[in-house]
């Protein structure tokens, strides 16, 4: 989509907006604009919103599978970072909405361009004012199958659906400021006839049944990017526990994947087993809970959704995740979900720390040692697409590419070996830690890593990160 016409329509709405939306406290007017119809990322302009932050999501949403549709209600509540005339947040696909208040009043709204759900309170809202929006919508949501990233949003399964959100696919759920920089709590209220499990991110703090449904509630406590956010509903066999170091552990199966009961409950013990490893080369396990879930939706990937790792595995019947699947999973819960890139150019630092967990629990449990897959992997031809493109800048249709992945991990690698194993394992843990729950991009990793090591390490960032080819040992 040509930005040049949008740009030029938001500046005159804003002109108009700014004239028409005005307050007189205190004797002094105020002046008040629209937000921001974007969150400023390259690679995705249409997403996220400005003008405001979101602490919390509330969703409560009922799952019919006659129909295969939702009735959800989803509150919004946030603070105004401007004098905010109106605002957006992210709302895609043919879901109909049936009521929007802000504060309890109703208020306007429109919905336009690509994704955007235009709302206009009653009146302005001043800078750092607290509000809720409350949107109650219904209908089928709409699955995202994306030429170059594959498929995301709501997903069907062969007995329900599974919300898989990365990059993009929150917005065809729930209403949402939809890029990592907004990080959120979240509840979940998940609804269902009692036959099917409901599953989200977070600890499970209720179950009921009334009649032929049945409930659940998930509370989210750690702040969480939406790319992040995960509900499945189908049929699943669930076991919990907690790992040695004692973080409750709840893993699910798709009873559509035929796992046997020996083999859930090896999933279950080994992401325990795993999560404390990371744990040990990390820092604190981040979240307040860990687990995974293995599902049969047809997508291909395993996705580090917080807390709850989603496994699609549809392909191989009756298969659980592999030890190096899990580590690399896992490993995002520090890279990745506690600590998330600022735009989506920096996804090798999702991407490489991730494929390095792999590397470093294989070493540590009688695989190749880290040297040799990395030889292994450095060994591959300078015409070999991994060595197009810059890890730090892939494009838009090429953040799932290997240069993000395995070029990401020898970028890691190459760095340890210039630090010195000893600021490298402090760096590990020193990392997660400084920028927990928040946000970094490249350069913040790079001045950072210099800090640990109290080396100048622009050669290393500009041969494995800046620039395109294989770079030289």
């Amino acid at each position: 989509m040509s930005r040049t016409p949008r740009a030029l329509a938001a500046v005159t709405l804003g002109i108009a907006a700014s004239l028409a939306v005005t307050a007189a406290p205190a004797g002094a007017a105020a002046r008040f604009t629209p937000g921001a119809p974007g969150a400023g990322d390259p690679y995705f302009p249409d997403m996220g919103n400005g003008g405001y932050d979101v602490a919390h999501y509330d969703i409560g949403l009922k799952y019919d599978p006659g129909t295969k549709s939702i009735q959800a209600v989803t509150k919004v509540e946030a603070r105004a970072t401007q004098n905010l005339s109106r605002f957006d947040l992210d709302f895609l696909g043919p879901l109909k909405i049936s009521s929007l208040t802000v504060d309890g009043r109703k208020a306007s709204f429109t919905r336009t361009g690509a994704q955007e759900l235009v709302i206009t309170p009653r009146e302005g809202l001043r800078k750092n004012r607290r509000f809720t929006v409350t949107v109650a919508y219904s209908g089928v949501p709409q699955t995202i199958n994306d030429d170059a990233l594959g498929t995301s949003g709501w997903v069907p399964t062969p007995d329900g659906a599974v919300m898989l959100n990365q990059p993009f696919g929150a917005a065809t759920v729930y209403p949402v400021n939809d890029h990592p920089t907004d990080k959120a709590t979240y509840t979940y209220t998940l609804s269902a006839p009692k036959d099917l499990t409901t599953l989200a991110n977070g600890d499970l703090r209720g179950r009921w049944t009334k009649g032929a449904w049945t409930t659940t509630r998930w509370d989210v406590r750690n702040p969480m990017a939406s790319e992040l956010a995960m509900i499945a509903i189908g049929r699943y066999d669930v076991l919990t526990g907690r790992t040695k170091a004692g973080v409750p552990n709840l893993t699910a199966t798709d009873r559509a994947m035929a796992i046997k009961p020996e083999d859930a409950k090896k999933f279950l013990d080994q992401t325990a087993e795993v999560t404390d490893f990371e744990a040990g080369l990390y820092g604190r396990y981040p979240f307040t809970s860990t687990g995974g879930i293995v599902v049969k939706a047809g997508v291909g990937y395993a996705l580090e959704t917080q807390g709850r790792p989603v496994y699609d595995l549809g392909r191989r019947p009756g298969s659980i995740p592999s030890a190096g699947l899990l580590a690399h999973e896992l490993g995002h819960q520090w890279f990745g979900d506690a600590v998330s890139p600022a735009k989506w150019a920096d996804i090798w630092l999702n991407e490489g720390f991730a494929t390095y967990s792999e590397w470093l629990y294989g070493a540590a449990h009688g695989g190749d040692t880290v040297q040799k897959v990395f030889d292994d992997t450095y060994a591959t031809p300078a015409s070999d697409g991994l060595w197009k493109g810059k890890v730090a800048d892939p494009g838009r249709d090429h953040i799932f590419d290997g240069l993000v992945y395995d070029r990401g991990a020898m970028a890691v690698h190459v760095l340890r070996t210039k630090i010195g194993d000893k600021a490298f394992y402090r760096l590990l843990k020193a990392w997660p830690s400084a920028y927990r729950y928040g946000n970094a991009s490249t350069k913040d990793f790079v001045r950072f890593a210099e800090r640990v090591s109290h080396k100048n390490l622009d050669a290393w960032a500009n041969a494995w990160l800046y620039s395109e080819g294989k770079p030289s040992l």
